[in-house]
């Protein structure tokens, strides 16, 4: 971890700026993905199934006996966590859905909003390293609270040509049956231009590595909608002298395993506090699993000592954390400073962990400082907001006026006359 101590204003635009790799250099191959998918189809996953996963398939789609089989795999302990984060996941995203307000602008004159839900979603969940299952809850619950009709799911398979059973028992939880052995930039391609056997989609929703979030990249130019855009994980801690350092050590940590490329930040305003996360992040780091991974993440990442709490949300906030901890005493005071984040966790005993599995909370979202203008996944992100307006023989009279002089202005004849030929119609009743 890089330290810094007191760092001039002038000088945190650079250092806010993320490790990232230059991505435009890997869409020459990504693109030739997309054209073999788009002519070949099925036979394309198949093909690259074999190439990067290093598995043969001998078909794409999960069966019903396969789904039961995992079932039996999973151990009831994790059956039971798996149905306690469901339940929280849809507590909390069933509260988001809006009631229809109709509301009279002028008499004669209504108008309203309603949400409907997208009617094809594609759902990519990252098998790999880490089969990231919690990421199937936090998608499929809320297409299902928004009524999407058909959910499609892909996730790459192990080199046996199994999917990890906690994803097939998620996805039977959720009542998702087309669910594709297909992972990368290849399944992006398959659920944005269907094949065979995968439906093309309205909009795509999943993390992914940095040749999936290359991919989705493509595909919204293609017309294709994605959830947000998403690179590695981060989070930044804030920690006053009242913090544990080996709370903090632990909760920069839970994000720095993701991968090489994620990218933790600690800001304080005790050097002293600095010393000891730092000691407590070399004792954790040596009995992790995924020690290799966290370990790169902490070169690329920073602890930096500032004036005060208020700087501290200064840096937070030019920053823009996908996750946000306030391990400080007094955070009710800061609540109403907080403009960009993804996600918030405050006090000393609420670890990012856990939104990330079972608060309820959603934990797709905006990192690489998209969060000062995008949100995270919610209700929302399944449904399309629709206006619907009613307008009366007496509220055409009310408001003809204004929309014609208005659109002559605008030099827009077509317009002025939509209005003037239905006032005349209306003159000789």
């Amino acid at each position: 971890m890089l330290k810094i101590l007191n760092p001039a204003k002038d000088t945190w635009a650079e250092l806010v700026k993320r490790p990232t790799k230059n991505l435009e250099e890997l869409e020459p191959g990504i693109q030739a993905t997309f054209d073999l998918v788009k002519e070949q189809g099925d036979d394309a996953l198949l093909q690259l199934a074999e190439k990067f996963d290093g598995v043969q398939l001998q078909s794409l789609l999960v069966t019903e006996q396969e789904i039961a089989a995992a079932e039996l795999k999973v151990p009831q302990e994790l059956k039971e966590a798996i149905l306690q984060a469901y339940s929280n996941i849809q507590l909390f995203h069933t509260q988001q859905a809006e009631p229809v307000k109709q509301v009279e602008t002028m008499l004669g004159v209504t108008c309203w909003r309603k949400s409907i839900p997208i009617e094809k979603v594609g759902l990519y969940i990252p098998g790999g390293t880490a089969p990231l299952f919690s990421t199937l809850l936090m998608l499929g619950v809320p297409a299902r609270i928004a009524g999407c009709k058909e959910l499609v799911l892909c996730t790459p398979p192990s080199k046996d040509g199994n999917i990890h059973p906690a994803i097939l028992y998620t996805a039977s939880l959720l009542g998702v049956t087309r669910i594709i052995k297909a992972g990368g930039a290849q399944a992006i391609a398959a659920m944005a231009f269907g094949t065979e056997s995968v439906p093309a989609v309205y909009k795509i929703f999943g993390p992914g590595n940095q040749y999936v979030t290359v991919a989705k990249q493509l595909v919204s130019k293609a017309g294709v909608a994605i959830d947000l855009p998403a690179g590695p994980s981060e989070v930044l801690v804030m920690a006053d002298e009242t913090a544990n350092p080996a709370f903090v050590a632990a909760d920069l940590l839970s994000q720095a395993e993701h991968g090489a490329d994620s990218q933790v930040v600690l800001l304080t305003t005790s050097e002293n506090v600095l010393q000891k996360v730092e000691q407590e992040l070399q004792a954790q780091l040596e009995v992790l699993p995924r020690k290799e991974f966290a370990a790169k993440a902490l070169s690329n990442s920073l602890g930096v000592v500032l004036q005060s709490l208020d700087e501290m949300l200064d840096f937070s906030n030019l920053y823009a954390p996908e996750h946000l901890i306030l391990s400080v005493s007094n955070f009710e005071e800061f609540l109403d400073g907080i403009t960009n984040a993804g996600s918030v966790f405050l006090g000393h005993f609420t670890p990012e962990a856990a939104g990330d599995y079972a608060s309820g909370t959603n934990h797709t979202l905006p990192t690489n400082g998209y969060a000062r203008a995008y949100s995270g996944v919610s209700l929302d992100s399944f449904v399309k907001k629709v206006t619907f307006q009613y307008i009366t023989r007496e509220g055409l009279q009310n408001i003809g006026k204004t929309i014609e002089t208005m659109a002559e202005a605008e030099g827009l004849e077509a317009h002025k006359n939509a209005v003037s030929i239905r006032l005349k119609e209306l003159d000789r009743v």
